[in-house]
């Protein structure tokens, strides 16, 4: 492609913004008698609208790609200063991650119509412009842009937990940015560590080149500090649940969907090839964290009383069997790995909306607030019960995919992970049911709950396409295995070739 279709897909999303930004200065904002700020519910849509034209602009990248290409694609080069390069690119991977950012955010930017009540202009703002950085973390192929769109993401997440978010939103919005901000500025050291090393920040570059044995451990630990905190990994993980519960529902959709990823993406681009020696060396280190995660988060999340927090606990279990399957060093574990991000990302964003939906209702995300909801909302029940079961990794949906090739990648490497990660399952399992049990069955007793209403038609809108996303990966998972083989192959030819 000729037109730099990767800067059109980054930056549409924070034209909008400006734009949005430039229509409120010009027009003004009216007030009523009191002196409240008058929201003009258009705001919405023209967010909307944008990412919508974001989506089908990232449309036109799969149209332009070959997955039977090796390398990078679609690549944009300018350069800066001093080796420090305007680099883009994508491979089957990273253009998978930008297709679940572009397909994720208008859902959730849809789903907020009519649930957020105030400052709608700096919601849809916050979201285009996070919803840049997102994607030009996935299609960066410097390492000092990758870090300027990595960190620069943590601005508007924190806002949108901060002002949008629950009662103790304040205290998880700053959790969530120290917590990220500390990991990252170990990764900053590493770069400037590389840089001034290799001498340039290509990421294509340093593929190629070999630090010494003494500084791929430092440098790994340094980058692992960042992608475990963003993941997030046991201990580092405390941040998430509180992050979830307080931000608004949308924000959740996105911080499961896709911030999480960029954990799993950045120790494949960068951990297992640019320090194969150091990743040989930490790889019982990241199995013995992977099993604790899985089990210690499947049991936390079966004791927990709040909807969102159990679904955020479930999060962290099902990122372990990334990390377990991407330190498998086996294909078939990689690519595992990677389906399970792009799968996760469809049914994390799924259940938060499911709780979404009758918190709207409620204003409670407490378990013991429901029951007997599946004679009120059958259809409700339908979808709750589709999501659910592809949480617990029911085959014939896309979480048994991702579960079962993880699994077998660690067996190939380990038979303890790979029993510890089978144990992760039947929690899952556990929690999930007990969920869903304590929902929609039984008797209400809560008088509250006799006039609720079944999903509406923008709900519907929202759950339907990740419905069907979870499904047909579940039955075509080659749709996504066509497009990281080449991707899975590198990188293990790169960690065998240090």
């Amino acid at each position: 492609m000729d037109f730099p279709i990767l800067t059109a897909v980054t930056f549409t999303p924070l034209a909008g913004a400006l734009l949005i930004l430039l229509l409120k200065a010009l027009t003004g904002s009216q007030r009523t008698a009191d002196g409240e700020v008058v929201e003009d519910n258009r705001v919405m849509y023209a967010g909307l609208l944008f990412s919508v034209a974001t989506f089908l602009v990232s449309l036109l990248m799969l149209v332009g790609f070959d997955p039977a290409k090796e390398g990078y694609q679609m690549v944009e080069e300018v350069s800066w200063y001093a080796g420090i390069q305007y680099k883009m690119g994508v491979d089957g991977m990273s253009l998978l991650l930008v297709l679940l950012t572009t397909f994720l955010t208008p859902i959730a930017l849809f789903a907020s119509i009519g649930s957020v009540k105030h400052r709608l202009t700096e919601y849809m703002v916050a979201f285009l412009v996070l919803e840049t950085f997102m994607i030009g973390v996935f299609c960066a192929l410097d390492l000092v842009l990758f870090y300027v769109f990595f960190e620069a993401g943590l601005i508007p997440m924190f806002i949108i937990i901060g002002v949008w978010g629950g009662a103790d939103r304040i205290y998880a919005s700053f959790k969530f940015f120290l917590y990220t901000l500390l990991g990252s500025l170990f990764m900053l050291a590493a770069i400037v560590y590389m840089y001034l090393t290799a001498g340039t920040s290509d990421i294509v570059a340093l593929e190629s080149f070999r630090f010494d044995g003494g500084a791929q451990t430092w440098l790994w630990l340094a980058f692992f500090a960042s992608f475990a905190v963003k993941l997030p990994m046991w201990p580092v993980h405390t941040w998430l649940p509180d992050a979830h519960v307080q931000a608004p529902t949308a924000g959740s959709v996105i911080l499961a969907g896709i911030l999480l990823k960029m954990g799993g993406y950045g120790l494949l681009r960068f951990s297992l090839p640019m320090f194969p020696e150091a990743s040989e060396l930490f790889q019982p280190l990241v199995f013995v964290l992977s099993v604790v995660a899985i089990v210690y988060a499947s049991l936390v999340a079966w004791r927990q009383t709040d909807m969102k927090k159990l679904i955020a606990y479930s999060s962290v279990a099902h990122m372990g069997f990334v990390t377990l399957g991407i330190f498998s060093f086996t294909e078939i574990g990689v690519q595992g790995a990677i389906f399970q991000m792009i799968s996760h990302g469809l049914i994390s964003g799924a259940l938060f909306l499911i709780v979404g939906v009758v918190y709207d209702r409620m204003h409670t995300r407490e378990i013991a607030a429901y029951g007997g909801l599946v004679g009120k909302m059958p259809v409700y029940a339908t979808l709750f019960m589709l999501f659910t079961m592809a949480n617990v990794g029911l085959p014939g949906t896309s979480g048994f995919v991702g579960e079962i090739l993880t699994m077998a990648g660690a067996f190939q490497a380990s038979t303890w992970a790979a029993f510890g990660a089978a144990l992760g399952v039947i929690f899952s399992a556990v929690y999930m049911l007990t969920l869903y049990r304590r929902v929609m069955f039984g008797e209400m007793t809560n008088p509250a709950l006799e006039g609720i209403q079944d999903v509406n038609t923008k709900e519907l809108i929202c759950l339907v396409p990740l419905a069907i996303g979870t499904i047909l990966l579940g039955v075509m998972p080659n749709l996504i295995f066509d497009m990281t083989r080449e991707t899975s192959l590198r990188a293990l030819a790169m960690l065998a070739g240090g």
